[in-house]
């Protein structure tokens, strides 16, 4: 097995990262360590409509050629040292391309709202036997919800067009290296993919009829830590990247997450805190945590992350700054400091519980857990409350949700979580880190670099660059931990009785309340429906 003093510190992996908030450009060498990092923000969508979420295919390239020629010209290291390019990037943001290479629409990005329309399938004999075993609402949902379905119904001439389908990954993979080729750990979305064989579905799948289209106008698939291609010369002049270099594949970034947090077994779960809130656990076995909902592909080759997922997680923490923050950020830009230092700051002098106010994080509903019908709520309001406690409520709630998460996720997996490893923004901020210790009652760990998602991609591509013979010699070697927070249990014996007595209780007991909430007014499941009539 390789030592990690035998790897040659000089020489080291280039990782672009492409988020929904910004691209990242990552120098990360043989040992783990970040020797270089250029950082550009995104704007992460526009809308022409209600509820749409899109963005320039062209813009994505475009930042990702300022941002790996800043890095290329700023890098203290020479150019010689770079061995290999990985790229891992936001999920689900997919792309028509014409016979040229050229996008012929807007992408649409993975927090579109769009609906398709329920066509000639399922017919009534399938519907009858979905329902029987409950699965029409899924399946319908999933239709509706795929975006090639609401193209070829709104746009027919875009969609007869189009010569390739692709997500963003498989875009700029084409971009750099010219072939249209993904990695299995990308595909995550609304596509005719098998999950359990990581394998276009073959052709009596009845994934081919709840998303027609060609088999030709998806990409050929190879696995994390194959060759996807190389840079040409032509690229090299528009990125700044070293001509000739190969290009590993790795995996979407919540995949590379649960990789660069050093998770291999389900015994430690990664906690995710983005944009979306996520938690994972790495398995060797094909579990479906959610009934009929399959686990994503790993990025270790053939493998598999189950996950459960808070759609509007640390969203949520953006929104409250935006609409109750404007005092921190003002005195943040007179002391020259982030703004989170200041909520931090204010939400460090609030109790464990915030005074009994709870908040139930169904911002973003999905389809079974929770159902459509649910939404937000926050109870348990007094005279005593301010927006310091709203804002640990927010903190606790998201919390919460996960927890729930991982209880579901144990008794499927039949493996117990004994730790955290905690990725994603929120994961800077100590009280976060301290608070999901306390509620999670297990040691939450903090990984020695917060860039998590470029770090797991650098592993596969230092495998793949046969530099580590194997991930488990990989992530010793790459990997560290930096701190460890374990639960107080004072604080811990308080959020056991919220959660036990209050928190999972909620959901039961307002979800009648939610459902004549969207009769009424026609949100968000109705209020949907509507507009995708339109």
């Amino acid at each position: 097995m390789t030592k990690k003093k035998d790897i040659p510190i000089e020489e080291s992996i280039l990782t672009i990262d492409v988020g929904t908030q910004s691209v990242r450009a990552v120098i990360i060498d043989l040992n783990g360590e970040i020797q270089h990092i250029v950082k550009t923000p995104l704007e992460p969508y526009f809308s022409n409509q209600p509820g749409w979420a899109e963005q320039e295919a062209e813009y994505f390239w475009k930042k990702l050629c300022y941002t790996t020629k800043k890095l290329i010209r700023s890098m203290s290291i020479s150019k010689e040292a770079i061995k290999g390019v990985t790229i891992t990037t936001q999920r689900n943001t997919v792309i028509n391309i014409d016979k040229n290479g050229n996008p012929i629409r807007p992408a649409i990005v993975w927090m579109d709202d769009r609906r398709a329309k329920i066509e000639k399938w399922p017919s009534f004999f399938t519907k009858s036997i979905l329902k029987i075993i409950n699965l029409q609402d899924a399946i319908e949902y999933t239709i509706s919800e795929c975006e090639s379905n609401w193209i070829r119904q709104n746009q027919p001439d875009i969609w007869s067009n189009t010569y390739k389908y692709l997500f963003l990954s498989g875009y700029l993979t084409y971009k750099l290296t010219g072939e249209y080729v993904d990695s299995t750990g990308n595909i995550v979305g609304y596509v005719p993919f098998d999950y359990k064989t990581q394998e276009w579905a073959k052709s009596s799948d009845m994934k081919w009829k709840m998303f027609p289209m060609d088999r030709s106008i998806l990409p050929s698939l190879v696995k994390p830590t194959e060759l996807l291609g190389y840079i040409s010369k032509k690229v090299s002049k528009e990125t700044g990247i070293p001509s000739g270099l190969p290009v590993i594949a790795s995996a979407a970034d919540k995949a590379c997450e649960i990789l660069g947090s050093g998770c291999l077994s389900p015994e430690t779960a990664c906690l995710s805190y983005g944009t979306s809130s996520i938690i994972g656990t790495a398995s060797k076995k094909y579990v479906e945590v959610i009934p009929f909902f399959p686990p994503y592909p790993s990025a270790v080759p053939d493998e598999y992350h189950t996950e459960i997922i808070i759609r509007r997680g640390f969203w949520m923490v953006s929104w409250f700054k935006r609409e109750f923050g404007h005092k921190e950020e003002m005195i943040a830009r007179r002391r020259g400091v982030q703004p989170e230092e200041l909520f931090d700051e204010l939400v460090s002098e609030i109790d464990p519980g915030s005074i009994g106010l709870i908040l139930q994080p169904y911002w973003s509903p999905g389809v079974k857990i929770p159902g459509q019908e649910a939404k937000g709520a926050i109870i348990g309001f007094g005279e005593i409350h301010t927006r310091a406690h709203l804002y640990r409520a927010i903190l606790e709630g998201l919390v919460y949700a996960l927890k729930d998460g991982a209880i579901r996720t144990e008794k499927k997996n039949k493996v117990k979580i004994e730790k955290l490893r905690v990725a994603g923004g929120g994961s800077q901020s100590d009280i976060v880190m301290q608070l999901t210790s306390d509620i999670f009652d297990l040691p939450a760990e903090r990984p020695h670099t917060f860039e998590t998602s470029a770090l797991g991609s650098a592993i596969d591509a230092a495998v793949g660059l046969k530099y580590y013979p194997d991930f488990e010699s990989a992530v010793k070697g790459m990997v560290r931990i930096n701190d460890v927070f374990e639960p107080i249990p004072v604080n811990r014996d308080i959020y056991k009785e919220l959660f036990e007595q209050v928190y999972l209780k909620m959901y039961g007991k307002l979800k009648s309340l939610y459902i004549k909430i969207g009769k009424i007014t026609e949100y968000p499941a109705f209020w949907q429906e509507k507009r995708s009539r339109k």
